[in-house]
């Protein structure tokens, strides 16, 4: 989640390039397709919330950032359709609105926008009813066909435009999605050079079917991986076709794991891709000192109701302990009311307990980003 939306300079967070290259007969067939972060400036500070609060900075500069990374997929691609798959209401609504709006200035013949409440529609099973959004794509896609040469190795087809594909962070809404395109423009390229029939799919050979979903589902595992920690959610459909209790759990663990590498320790692993990428410059001449963070963030004091003692602790230290003073504060509270039959104080002893640990847990979630594993090395845009 520290690296959201798009910088100055038009670049995007989790920008892929995936191109799906078929070889048959003969025949080579390509097909492009890209995803990325919606291209404005925004962030999600994590801050022990499951789902931070969306923050959309610098308005003014919306439209020339939007225009920037345009104007270089124009460049690469061709002509381009957007499809913007985040919800329609709340904080992503609000994303979405601001995206559709800033994409107006350069919306022409080779710039299209297209919103599809993907979690409205499909809800979290019923994924098959994206054949509505192909329905209203399918005249840029056929038009804008594939790459293809023919057994001479001459060009009988080029891609003449590319489908750009976000969700918020362009991994388990975009893959579905993605795949769905790909298949139907798989079965394209088969029906031109003569293997399929007009009505013939993909889906009527299960082996070429179950290899073609292995193929997808295992793309969105490493794209994910790379920069979530885990793989995709909603991988059982791409692989199996349908959703399954199995997968369902696997997604209910991986959101988990999601959540803890977010707030626990991606700051340290956007410090290890910020040094390596030269973001941030190692100085030989003298002692190495990360870059302090505004606020007093280095540090935190961790009050507790039963003392005036304050723990100041780095800040990477700060949630263990303080959770360790929660779970120590229910057990004493839980000991106390125990012993309250045979001694009445145990209930003021229990009610301080009580509140010592309602209090930092209250604290904690009042102060959640200081609480959590930020980068240090290189500063984020916040």
């Amino acid at each position: 989640m520290w690296r959201r939306g798009a910088d100055s300079d038009g670049y995007v967070a989790n920008f892929v390039e995936s191109e799906q290259i078929m070889q048959l007969n003969g025949h080579i067939a390509s097909f492009v397709q890209v995803r990325g972060s919606i291209p404005i400036l925004w962030e999600q500070i994590v801050d022990l919330t499951y789902k931070p609060k969306f923050e959309i900075m610098r308005n003014e500069e919306a439209p020339r950032v939007l225009e920037r990374h345009f104007l270089d997929l124009r460049k690469k691609y061709g002509n381009v359709l957007a499809v913007d798959l985040v919800n329609k209401h709340g904080g992503e609504g609000r994303l979405s609105e601001k995206f559709a709006s800033a994409v107006q200035h350069v919306a022409s013949d080779d710039v299209r926008y297209l919103h599809f409440d993907f979690h409205r529609i499909c809800g979290h099973v019923h994924f098959e009813r994206l054949s509505i959004l192909y329905d209203q794509i399918e005249d840029f896609i056929v038009k804008n066909r594939y790459l293809l040469f023919n057994e001479k190795g001459g060009k009988v087809e080029e891609q003449l435009g590319v489908v750009r594909t976000n969700c918020i962070d362009c991994l388990d809404r975009t893959n579905v999605t993605q795949s769905m395109i790909g298949r139907k423009m798989m079965e394209f390229q088969l029906r031109r050079i003569g293997v399929f029939d007009a009505e013939e799919t993909i889906s009527s050979h299960p082996n070429f079917d179950e290899n073609f979903k292995i193929l997808w589902a295992n793309h969105g595992d490493d794209v994910s991986i790379q920069y979530s920690g885990t793989p995709a959610l909603k991988g059982d459909f791409v692989r199996y076709g349908r959703r399954t209790a199995q997968g369902i759990l696997n997604d209910g663990y991986n959101a988990l794991a999601r959540y803890y590498l977010n707030n626990f320790c991606d700051g340290t692993k956007q410090d290890a891709i910020d040094l390596l990428q030269g973001h941030y410059i190692v100085s030989v001449s003298r002692e190495v000192t990360p870059t302090s963070q505004k606020g007093g963030l280095e540090a935190v004091a961790v009050s507790t109701i039963q003392t005036t003692v304050c723990f100041i602790i780095k800040f990477d230290q700060s949630f263990p302990l303080a959770l360790l003073l929660v779970l120590a504060g229910f057990f004493l509270t839980i000991m106390s009311l125990s012993q309250v039959r045979y001694d009445y104080r145990h209930v003021f002893f229990s009610t301080v307990w009580a509140s010592m640990s309602v209090g930092i847990v209250a604290y904690v979630r009042a102060n959640g980003r200081v609480f959590c594993n930020r980068p240090r090395l290189h500063k984020p845009r916040s």
